[in-house]
């Protein structure tokens, strides 16, 4: 005997749908943007649309925290800002986003706590990469030895002070060079990792080293005769 055939399901219509379920737009996160904006509005230059670095100077005062902090480089490579001194609103929204702070009170926490966010090794070197890259402007492929020196002192000092002491010595009297490329600015964190102060030995000037850290070398180990 033939089975009777089933009555086909009635359509699904939206009312029978559990409302927990439905896709809305989630007015948290337009909230969240609407604040995130007014905080940009805060800082920005109206004229440019941007922040400018007299608003990243208010900020700093804000935040508690100086502009030369390794901490506000930080936080511009959290932003990908592009421009040395500047964040377009594009950079700062999806920045604030990505760091969870809608307020001043949550950036000032963000941004106190953003040194955690270059303790991975990986983490670091993009982030050091990101450091020289920020300093060049437009069609510039070199960032001359002042600039160099004092990023430096704010990015290397506090885990290698010996070493950033002497090389911003030496590239302060030398006469070799007057700007450096991004391969030195690479190599000498290498050369920090690598090379021991106190046995120069472990420096071999066969594996590829840049020149102006060979003539570095020469140069500590005219110091140390001296000594």
């Amino acid at each position: 005997m033939p089975r009777p055939k089933r009555k086909a399901a009635p359509p699904i219509t939206s009312s029978d749908v559990d409302s927990s379920l439905r896709t809305e737009p989630k007015k948290s996160t337009t909230k969240q943007f609407d604040r995130i904006d007014k905080l940009f509005e805060s800082y920005a230059n109206k004229s440019l649309g941007l922040i400018d670095p007299d608003g990243i100077e208010a900020l700093c005062k804000d935040v508690h925290v100086d502009h030369t902090d390794v901490r506000m480089l930080i936080l511009a490579w959290k932003l990908k800002a592009e421009k040395q001194g500047y964040f377009s609103k594009d950079e700062w929204q999806k920045g604030l986003k990505c760091l969870g702070a809608d307020t001043l009170p949550k950036l000032r926490k963000a941004i106190n706590g953003l040194k955690k966010e270059v303790t991975v090794p990986e983490c670091f070197e993009d982030f050091y990469s990101y450091a020289f890259q920020y300093c060049l402007t437009e069609k510039q492929r070199s960032v001359d030895i002042e600039t160099i020196c004092e990023l430096l002192n704010v990015v290397l000092r506090s885990e290698f002070p010996t070493q950033v002491n002497l090389l911003t010595e030496y590239l302060k009297i030398q006469n070799d060079y007057r700007a450096l490329n991004i391969d030195h600015w690479r190599n000498f964190y290498r050369f920090f990792k690598e090379v021991s102060l106190t046995d120069l030995r472990s420096y071999d000037s066969s594996q590829a080293w840049p020149v102006i850290l060979d003539n570095f070398v020469d140069w500590l180990k005219e110091k140390e005769e001296k000594i």
